[in-house]
């Protein structure tokens, strides 16, 4: 009995001992990959700004559009050699044995930049999650990591990313399991993806790379009539996202279908983008549009159309060869169409544009965690009733479609059990 238990408690030391040393091992490589990420978004991120501010004195640099295009297709042609589908190659990466090449980093990071310099209509978090994917999965080569934890070490980049870009880092840690399969946690990732989140947080922000923050001015009581007008809005936020997902996906393919050559459609695309421009007379839909954004919570009047210019400039630009994102556009959306509404029938256009912001955020990833935990650290706690009630019709109205096609939906949205199909 007595060798029994000193057995047990042999087994149980070691147990604890190889453990122990595991925490050890993935906090000090949360941190590396926090500290190494967080650098080169920041990095990024100071670098997006020069370039949109030189865009914004420069109006005329837009005519280099179709230039833009075409030179960002070459790069991608000459240097990758390989095709590139966005956000989803760091997605299927983790989902298998994909390969995610480590200079996918710079060239990712140089033609988002000259896309937002000449005047394309995208966002950055494109940028940041395939910068930190692939930066975390070359750190994993580098060790000689297995598969499995080299996509936690996947995931680590794209919080790290996503939160020193963002401001976000609740969410962004959160955002890089999530998003992978919806319905289903990568929970074991959960700890180094909250130190990488908070560790290239405090570098951004040590290097003067602020977090954005709007001010809701007027919460109106939580009553059972606002309840039900902020369902219905969100119902149009889920249906919204939709329209969005679905533009961009059958737009890109019936480009690719008509125009083979690539050179050619990048050609088409930027003429496309920059004709528009020139036809609404104005700069506003290019770029993030972050300004704008802003205006909806300072009273500024927004037009109804707002929303749906900018899912057209997007659905342009990313179709054609220009890389960046789409949730930056995704919140311009939401937030325009919030504050529109919001002013139409008089009720709190920052608020809506809040709800907005987060619910179409939610239809278009599928994930309503990380969407709440965006809206808590942009807007604040004292709205959440509306925020999650918002959050879960869009997430339920939204069906299976999203902006990532290798996202696998893992669990229904409207019965418990379990599915396997990708995303529409």
């Amino acid at each position: 009995m007595k060798e029994d238990t000193k057995s047990y408690l042999k087994h149980k030391i070691k147990h604890n001992s190889e453990r122990a040393r595991s925490v050890l091992a993935w906090t000090i490589g949360a941190i590396f990959i926090g500290t190494v990420v967080g650098l080169f978004s920041t990095a990024f991120g100071i670098t997006m700004r020069y370039a949109i501010q030189t865009r914004e004195s420069h109006p005329w640099l837009i005519y280099f559009l179709p230039v833009g295009a075409v030179l960002i297709t070459f790069l991608y042609k000459t240097i990758l050699k390989q095709k590139d589908s966005g956000t989803n190659t760091v997605i299927a990466a983790i989902q298998s044995d994909t390969k995610l090449p480590f200079r996918l980093a710079p060239l990712i990071f140089v033609a988002t930049c000259l896309t937002h310099l000449i005047g394309g209509s995208a966002g950055r978090e494109g940028a940041a999650l395939q910068m930190g994917g692939a930066i975390g999965n070359g750190v994993g080569r580098a060790l000689h990591l297995n598969q499995t934890n080299k996509k936690t070490m996947i995931m680590c980049g794209m919080s790290a990313a996503f939160s020193a870009l963002f401001g976000t880092p609740m969410a962004a840690a959160i955002f890089s399991m999530e998003v992978i399969s919806v319905g289903i946690m990568h929970y074991a990732a959960l700890v180094p993806c909250v130190i990488s989140s908070l560790v290239a947080r405090y570098i951004a922000s040590y290097f003067g790379l602020h977090a954005e923050e709007y001010l809701i001015d007027v919460i109106p009581k939580f009553s059972l009539k606002n309840a039900l007008l902020i369902s219905i809005f969100a119902i149009l936020c889920g249906l919204a996202s939709i329209l969005f997902c679905t533009m961009l996906h059958h737009y890109e393919g019936f480009l690719s279908r008509k125009v083979q050559n690539p050179y050619i459609k990048a050609i088409v695309g930027g003429t496309s983008v920059l004709v528009l421009t020139l036809i609404v007379g104005s700069q506003t839909y290019n770029s993030t549009g972050s300004a704008v954004i802003a205006s909806c919570f300072t009273g500024a009047s927004i037009s109804l159309g707002a929303f749906l210019l900018k899912m057209i400039f997007t659905t342009l630009t990313l179709s054609c060869g220009y890389k960046g994102g789409e949730i930056v556009p995704t919140l311009f959306i939401g937030a325009t169409f919030g504050a529109a509404v919001g002013g139409l029938i008089g009720f709190s256009p920052a608020l809506m544009a809040a709800v907005g912001m987060g619910a179409l955020f939610c239809g278009v990833t599928n994930c309503p965690i990380s969407s709440l935990l965006i809206c808590f650290e942009l807007f604040g706690y004292d709205a959440m009733p509306y925020f999650l009630l918002a959050i879960a019709f869009s997430y339920w109205v939204s069906g299976y479609s999203g902006l990532y096609k290798s996202q696998k939906i893992v669990y229904s949205k409207y019965k418990s059990n379990y599915i396997d199909k990708n995303v529409l």
